[in-house]
């Protein structure tokens, strides 16, 4: 099957100039720092990679056929596109920097979190992402070619459908049952387990860690790594206590709202 990449043509070529001269004063990237709901901050995907982020959190609806950004549905605009606010800055940005988001580091996660209907959600995405495919880490059969980002897809996810695919733009994000159930599965269908906080511990990192959640998450964290995946758990308190823990037992990526708290808690653990 060929793929087929959009040209942009020299409308980018100001795009370029800019993202250029932004990503030479970019702070070093922070592997391990994810930005949750990255659209809700003042200047979506920017304000993360601003403060060395290599992971961004999308929520997307299909509506009219178009991949629009936001949390719920009636908050949805026709302008801020799934390619408008991700997709073509981040080909800008990868292209400028000689094919990586980060100079030098891995491929940038871009989790989309899909809301609306999965397979018909699925079949949009697979077409709009065919048209970034330069820049796109891409899945054929058992091999991967990996690009300048990885999309990883969250919430309603046509399971079936992707698993058939003979050539996929997009992995696909499990739960913490399947480390059991989805064993077996390629990582390069499954790199990544996310679970919600709540479903692992009620600790809000104000007292002492409980009893066990150290050895817990640590062996969670250890089967992921020895299946090929990461692990990333969300709804986590934002709490210095709560980030160490997750550190400390190997817990791949820290997922956050507070983009400056994070970076600020992270760089003072790099010094």
């Amino acid at each position: 099957m060929p793929i087929s990449v959009r040209s942009r043509g020299a409308s980018r070529a100001a795009v370029l100039l800019l993202v250029a001269a932004a990503s030479a004063a970019q702070p070093s990237p922070l592997d391990r720092a994810h930005a949750h709901n990255d659209y809700a901050h003042d200047r979506p995907l920017l304000d993360a990679l601003d403060h060395g982020f290599n992971s961004v959190e999308a929520d997307v609806w299909l509506v009219d056929g178009a991949l629009l950004v936001a949390h719920d549905r009636d908050d949805v605009r026709p302008e801020r596109t799934l390619e408008r606010l991700y997709l073509d800055p981040l080909r800008a940005r990868a292209r400028a920097n000689g094919g990586r988001i980060h100079p030098g580091r891995p491929p940038l996660l871009l989790l989309v979190d899909v809301k609306s209907d999965a397979e018909a959600t699925y079949a949009r995405l697979h077409e709009v992402l065919r048209g970034y495919a330069d820049v796109l880490t891409i899945w054929a059969g058992d091999a991967v070619d990996e690009g300048a980002v990885s999309v990883v897809l969250s919430g309603e996810r046509a399971r079936a459908t992707m698993r058939a695919a003979p050539i996929r733009f997009a992995a696909y994000d499990g739960r913490l049952p399947d480390l059991d159930a989805e064993a077996d599965a390629p990582a390069g269908f499954l790199p990544l387990v996310s679970e919600r906080w709540s479903r692992v511990t009620g600790w809000d990192g104000t007292t002492p860690a409980p009893d066990g959640l150290r050895a817990e998450l640590a062996a969670l964290a250890a089967t992921a790594h020895a299946q090929g995946r990461r692990l990333r758990l969300w709804g986590t308190p934002e709490r210095d206590a709560v980030w160490s823990l997750l550190l400390e037992t190997g817990v791949d990526l820290i997922n956050t709202d507070d983009l400056a708290g994070l970076e600020a808690f992270l760089r003072r653990g790099a010094e």
